[in-house]
């Protein structure tokens, strides 16, 4: 499948706002003849207060677009945006600061921290930048995930789709204008699974955040208002409005390129 003609960027936003956007995002990795290229020109925009999944092959570029739209690795041309803001351009004190304050991180590893409880796991990055939780929002997102009888339990008390939870209420709890999800059902059950897709459309719909989240599963990418296709470290195609049996018929497509696209479980 070939790159969609010149035109609006893939993604592009409503007049809601962009909450994130690149322009001709390139990255390589190594140099010469050995010089492996991940993303290869992107032009993309984020639509605030939206559910963006992004999918792909393995190798697609899928997760190297994720990081470095959320200044999580250098690009080796183009420039992103958080925002009105720049990342590109950066010191790494700038983007550290830029990363704490405006963006929330999901990944499948949960990265709580053993020795603290929940509700400490939630409201580190704020004690680490010496910001006190806004309660108001902070009880409405423990709310929202159930957390309320679980905030004095350590990670080892909690089974992995609360451990998420936790993971997912730590990213919200900034009240960040971005969150970026990698793979977050990926050591997940197929219910605990489905209970932190759930909470994400929540954080959607109800909390009005912005979401883009990568994945490999069509039945994830089905909880999403739109999704992105990658395939040789470009943007080919997109979904509005998926359906797990669409996005599948679509990754198959993909299919001699290595995709882990599975199908759809029965309910």
């Amino acid at each position: 499948m070939s790159t969609p003609a010149a035109g609006p960027a893939p993604g592009t936003a409503t007049a809601d706002g962009t909450a994130a956007r690149a322009r001709g995002l390139t990255k390589a990795y190594g140099s010469g003849e050995t010089a492996v290229l991940a993303l290869d020109s992107v032009d993309v925009a984020i639509a605030r207060g939206r559910f963006t999944a992004v999918m792909g092959p393995s190798g697609s570029g899928k997760s190297t677009l994720m990081h470095c739209l959320a200044g999580l690795d250098t690009v080796s041309a183009g420039e992103v945006w958080i925002g009105d803001t720049e990342i590109t351009g950066l010191k790494e004190r700038e983007l550290t600061r830029l990363r704490r304050d405006r963006i929330g991180f999901m990944f499948q590893s949960f990265n709580l921290i053993p020795t603290l409880n929940a509700v400490e796991n939630i409201t580190l990055p704020m004690d680490i930048a010496g910001q006190k939780p806004d309660r108001k929002w902070l009880d409405q997102i423990i709310d929202t995930l159930g957390l309320r009888d679980r905030l004095k339990h350590r990670p080892a008390q909690l089974s992995g789709g609360q451990q998420q939870r936790v993971a997912c209420a730590r990213a919200l709890a900034s009240r960040p204008e971005l969150i970026f999800a990698d793979e977050p059902t990926g050591n997940l059950d197929s219910r605990a699974g489905l209970e932190v897709l759930g909470i994400l459309r929540e954080a959607v719909d109800s909390l009005g955040q912005t979401v883009v989240m990568v994945t490999h599963d069509p039945n994830a990418a089905a909880h999403s208002d739109l999704v992105l296709f990658l395939a040789d470290g470009r943007i080919v195609d997109e979904m509005a409005e998926p359906t797990a049996e669409a996005v599948l018929e679509r990754m198959r497509l993909f299919s001699g390129s290595g995709t882990q696209a599975t199908a759809p479980e029965e309910e």
